[in-house]
């Protein structure tokens, strides 16, 4: 038992103290915790709580990391979970958070904390893309309080905090409301938004992987497509390769997202015809420009073989949407209409997410398929008919 001592101070007053064997740290150094109060049971009551929490293993020992060394600590530790491209998407939107409070130290820091600093992330976040200092989308927000509370999850597990400050942390609901009356959500197209594009584009030269973003892939997945990946007879396409981008300008190759992401899939009649034309007419374009041509094994090249990324693709869908006065959508939205429709025609759930690349099918529907009023025209035609019962009734 750690023996307290009384002492007593140039002004006279007296304290009690004692010093607290605490294990000791990752280099195998001694930790020692002094304890100085008013009063000796205090210190008793402090010495047995630090002894009982050491035996249970919940210590949390003194530190004085702050959450700034604390995230750069957890964005190493994440480089062996996520890619290149994700670690870079976490630092660019925690910057914020280091900017706010990242001097504070983490056990110092509070739910107070978090939740001014979210607000004024919110209230004036904004860099880019816009007048710099004004109101920040609350998505981005969202994103950027994800990756907080993960943050000081881990914090926790590795006992450097007894509990996260972020957990109960939420945009307010005037933010909310805010946001939603000043950016209104682009909405992905519907059926017949996705029919007009696919009429309208048949003559376009990449009318083939522009089919294969709308039947559901990444930008990303149609950029990486080799003809390797494809097997034209059996109507078959495997997806282990991704062509993304990091900061819009360096390409990174690399395979699928997640395991899930690495799939098979049957190609769909109009698709499966769509690539073999796209592949005899690069023949014909290889003939054509003879030793200017660079063979590419990608799918998407353009009319000397160069490989396309994922920039490319996008400002070229663009194009045609402004052509054929068509409101703009991301690509990427297609994924979201594709599988809408997926959905809204009965395909069972364990079908879609594995169609998605996705290992939760919970997550594919939350996040991807919606229902427009078009969608519930049935719905609206069984209402019909029981109003009609009822009317015949009374």
């Amino acid at each position: 038992m750690a023996k307290i001592k009384k002492i007593t101070l140039q002004n006279g007053k007296t304290r009690y103290r004692t010093v607290v064997d605490a294990g000791r740290d990752e280099n195998g150094k001694r930790i020692q915790i002094t304890i100085t109060r008013d009063r000796k049971k205090d210190v008793e009551g402090e010495r047995d709580r630090i002894q009982h929490q050491r035996k249970n293993g919940t210590l949390i020992l003194p530190s004085e990391i702050t959450l700034g060394e604390w995230l750069d600590q957890w964005l190493e530790m994440k480089k062996r979970d996520v890619e290149e491209t994700t670690i870079r998407t976490y630092r660019l939107a925690l910057v914020h958070v280091y900017d706010r409070i990242g001097y504070i130290r983490l056990q110092e820091l509070t739910e107070e904390h978090v939740t001014a600093c979210i607000d004024d992330i919110v209230a004036k976040g904004r860099r880019k893309g816009g007048e710099a200092g004004t109101r920040l989308a609350v998505s981005t927000a969202e994103g950027i309080l994800t990756r907080l509370r993960e943050a000081l999850k881990r914090a926790v597990t590795r006992k450097l905090i007894a509990e996260s400050p972020a957990q109960s942390v939420r945009i307010s609901l005037a933010d909310r409301k805010t946001d939603k009356r000043e950016r209104p959500t682009v909405k992905p197209w519907s059926v017949a938004e996705v029919q007009r594009f696919i009429a309208g584009i048949e003559r376009d030269r990449l009318y083939a992987p522009l089919l294969l973003s709308l039947m559901g892939f990444r930008p990303a997945e149609v950029a990486g497509l080799r003809w390797t990946d494809l097997d034209l007879k059996l109507a078959t396409l495997e997806m282990v390769n991704t062509r993304t981008m990091i900061g819009n300008v360096q390409v990174l190759e690399k395979d699928a997202k997640t395991a899930a992401g690495e799939r098979v899939l049957p190609l769909p009649g109009p698709v499966l015809d769509a690539l073999k034309k796209f592949r005899a007419r690069q023949a014909r374009e290889k003939l054509a420009a003879g030793e200017g041509y660079t063979d590419s094994p990608y799918v998407v090249v353009d009319q000397l073989g160069m490989v396309r990324n994922i920039r490319h693709l996008r400002e070229h869908a663009y194009r045609l949407m402004r052509e054929l006065e068509m409101r703009q959508v991301r690509l990427y939205d297609a994924r979201h209409s594709c599988l809408s429709y997926l959905a809204n025609n009965g395909v069972p759930d364990h079908i879609l997410a594995a169609w998605a690349g996705h290992t939760n099918a919970a997550f594919t529907k939350r996040k991807y398929v919606h229902v427009d009023v078009e969608d519930m025209r049935a719905a609206a035609s069984a209402w019909g008919g029981f109003h009609g019962e009822h009317t015949e009734r009374s």
